[in-house]
């Protein structure tokens, strides 16, 4: 089980983090708005609806060029860079040793690791003039085992080794401008240990480096047990901002600080009674019901939706899967490909439901059901005298004993936890809120260097598979996460640390020649302490400036005009919270540059 609080330093256990002097931290660049390509629109995209979509398109940091590809503008690509920084002085800082690998891939690794087949559409996949499988990495498993296959002794580990580098993922539906994309930049780490004891300690390891590089990327994530995916091993977390912009669902209790991804989440269910003594079968007409809800409000006597159970049918592997769950219930589609060992699952087609069974959706049931594989959820177990489809169309069956009238292969916890249900650990109620996956990490175990043969000799000189780990974080939603994060009616707000300038010098008047000379003043004395300053010297009014400075985001504003000089100051305006203050000219460097040294870690 994760906890979303941060577990302590102990001293050898985990690499306390490198102070960095604020004047350091970040390579500083001056610019002047005139010169600057910052390509601001007045109105959000149509299609935008996610908050960073529509800001970062409207400020000028991101280009669309064809369905889930984008081009970086130059400030999306100083956000970028800065992001890149934070989370590679965070990896080195754990023992982290960079490499960069190709993103293509020959088929062969793929092949050999299963995931070529196992692997959906999602894979860009291409023959070569030669007639040779090729891939587009979607990511470097196979790739980092197979340079693991050089080690040769437990001497030489453990090792961290890690890349920032270009993926590639062909998404049905590529949406929310760079949250969900087919093309996009990742670290991507890999730790190798000679057993889980190490493994558990890298894993930890990351767990921290991962909580300490959100946050300096200005927001807080909570970590939840997750979902391995394709990815297999034995255990992931994932990491995720709570926003309306998320496509995922976790489940969390306040009291004790449980949570997990819908895909994996459980809870605790009162008991619910069966009505009776076990009755016998009866098969009774239902015309016109097709859907829980119509059996619910059913003419001739209608049947509570706890009291029904639901049949979904699957395909796995070409054989016929029946999926029972209650019928006030919905299916965790995750939790049912992660429990069936299959290569390809898939819901059956109206036709092939219709061979199998016999009947059409809202007349399905298991009872009496042929060369089929039945799952039942959990919650039914127990359960007599419930109400099924009798696999005859407009007819179905009352008084099912789930265990003496179907057949079950297994039981399973197949169902999506729904809010206020109660938390497996404490009993208090459960949230859910929808979330944004912002970092994944994975215990890959033994699985890949198995298949791909990366092993060492152990201390008594027995070959064994590495154990590894696998840890991912996207550098496009990093920055998409923080505006989601961080953002007004007026537009970004950027932390500090990712701000792609920190201060912005709003010249009012700029043919006026005292006003000029102490913006260049101001510029190139901010620009000596190490400052990313710009200058907006554009000849536009006031408001224009203004609204530009503020939709972009930076966090500090110096205002020089002609109205303020006359009176010895100059506007100093914070974006965050829209403080303005006037301080004197001789002092606003200063006071900038200490505002941001502040806000810099």
């Amino acid at each position: 089980m994760f906890w979303s609080t941060e577990r302590p330093y102990k001293k050898g256990d985990s690499p306390e983090p490198v102070a960095i002097l604020p004047a350091l931290l970040l390579e500083t660049v001056a610019l002047r708005w005139s010169d600057a390509f910052i390509p601001t629109l007045r109105d959000d995209p149509a299609d935008a609806e996610a908050a960073s979509h529509r800001l970062l398109v409207r400020a000028g940091f991101v280009r669309q060029l064809m369905s889930g590809v984008y081009s970086l503008l130059p400030l999306g690509f100083r956000v970028m860079q800065k992001v890149e920084k934070i989370i590679r002085e965070e990896m080195n800082h754990i023992g982290g040793q960079e490499f960069l690998l190709p993103t293509m891939h020959p088929g062969e690794l793929w092949k050999k690791s299963g995931r070529w087949d196992s692997v959906g559409l999602e894979m860009f996949r291409l023959k070569d003039r030669r007639g040779s499988d090729v891939a587009l990495g979607m990511t470097h498993e196979e790739v980092f085992t197979h340079l693991a296959g050089e080690l040769r002794s437990y001497k030489q580990l453990p090792q961290i080794w890690y890349q920032f580098q270009t993926k590639f993922r062909d998404e049905a539906r590529p949406k929310s401008g760079v949250l969900r994309v087919r093309e996009f930049t990742m670290k991507d780490s890999y730790s190798l240990n000679v057993d889980t004891d190490g493994l558990d300690t890298a894993f930890g390891h990351h767990f921290d480096a991962y909580r300490r590089i959100f946050r300096r990327l200005g927001f807080e994530a909570t970590a939840v047990e997750a979902s391995s995916g394709v990815m297999g091993g034995s255990e992931s977390v994932e990491f995720m901002l709570r926003t309306t912009a998320g496509e995922d669902w976790i489940a969390s209790c306040a009291a004790c600080g449980y949570a997990a991804n819908l895909e994996k989440a459980t809870s605790t269910l009162p008991a619910v009674a069966s009505e009776g003594d076990s009755a016998e079968l009866e098969k009774f007409p239902t015309p016109g019901v097709r859907t829980i809800e119509d059996l619910v409000s059913f003419e001739g006597g209608g049947t509570a939706a706890d009291r029904q159970i639901k049949t979904l049918v699957y395909k796995a592997d070409g054989q016929t899967l029946l999926v029972l769950l209650r019928g006030d219930h919905s299916l965790a589609e995750q939790k049912l490909l992660d429990q069936i060992e299959a290569q390809e699952i898939r819901p059956a087609s109206e036709a092939e439901t219709r061979a199998a069974l016999s009947a059409s959706p809202g007349s399905l049931g298991a009872v009496g059901a042929e060369n089929c594989i039945i799952v039942v959820e959990e919650s039914l177990r127990g359960q007599c005298n419930m109400v099924t489809g009798a696999n005859e169309d407009d007819f179905h069956l009352r008084g099912v004993d789930v265990e003496r009238d179907i057949e079950a292969r297994a039981w399973m916890d197949l169902r999506e936890v729904k809010a206020g249900e109660a938390c497996p650990l404490c009993g208090a109620e459960l949230a859910v809120e929808k979330s944004l996956e912002v970092g994944h990490i994975f215990k890959l175990g033994t699985h890949y260097s198995e298949l791909l043969g990366a092993k060492v000799l152990d201390e008594n000189g027995t070959p064994c598979p590495i154990v590894m780990g696998s840890y991912g974080i996207g550098l496009g939603r990093a920055m998409a996460a923080v505006v989601e994060s961080s953002f007004d009616d007026a537009g970004i707000i950027w932390p500090m640390n990712v701000a792609p300038f920190e201060v912005v010098i709003s010249v009012l008047n700029p043919k006026d020649v005292k006003v000029s000379e102490t913006a260049e003043h101001l510029y190139e004395s901010l620009q000596g302490s190490g400052i990313d300053v710009i200058i907006d010297d554009r000849d536009e009014r006031p408001g224009v400036k203004f609204k530009d400075a503020e939709l972009v985001g930076i966090p500090y504003r110096l205002t020089v005009g002609p109205k303020g000089l006359k009176n010895g100051v100059i506007e100093f305006v914070r974006r965050a919270n829209g403080e303005s203050r006037e301080i004197a000219v001789e002092h606003a460097a200063q006071t900038a540059a200490e505002a941001v040294f502040e806000e810099r870690f």
